[in-house]
């Protein structure tokens, strides 16, 4: 972001992650509270692209080893006589995806678990964040006034 920037910068997706990064503004004269909720979102987003990009690479990976065995069990080639990728059904997929999710319950559970608390601790932050700048507001105002 340029220098002049008094604004959080998102980017594009990432490749892995599908997750969009977050380039945090840090204010000049920025508080130890301040600073705390800050850091506390980097961290939010830290984690959720470690799990994301984990979880969507194992996700692809077994994907393709499904794909591969099914098509290999129904005597067919990764790729058709025309070149093709070849695709299984709706159906064959379906069950893909009820496997994968099933087998991955637990690590999704834990990944809510934490992101609820990670979040409920960013909104506590900008909460306290919040009332410090309004009583910062208040007492200038009434200072100048």
């Amino acid at each position: 972001p340029p220098a002049h920037s008094r604004n959080d910068w998102i980017g594009p997706p990432d490749k892995h992650s599908n997750l969009r990064p977050v380039i945090f503004y840090v204010p000049p004269g920025e508080s130890p509270l301040e600073r705390r909720l800050r850091e506390a979102r980097q961290e939010a987003q830290a984690c959720d692209q470690r799990f994301w990009s984990r979880h969507n690479r194992a996700f692809s990976q077994e994907k393709e080893e499904f794909i591969y065995s099914r098509l290999k069990a129904k005597g067919l080639e990764m790729r058709d006589e025309t070149g093709q990728k070849a695709t299984l059904t709706a159906e064959e997929m379906a069950d893909f995806y009820k496997d994968f999710l099933s087998k991955n319950f637990r690590k999704h559970m834990q990944y809510n678990r934490d992101w609820y608390k990670r979040n409920f601790t960013i909104t506590f932050l900008m909460g306290q964040v919040a009332l410090v700048r309004a009583l910062r507001w208040l007492r200038w105002k009434k200072k100048n006034v």
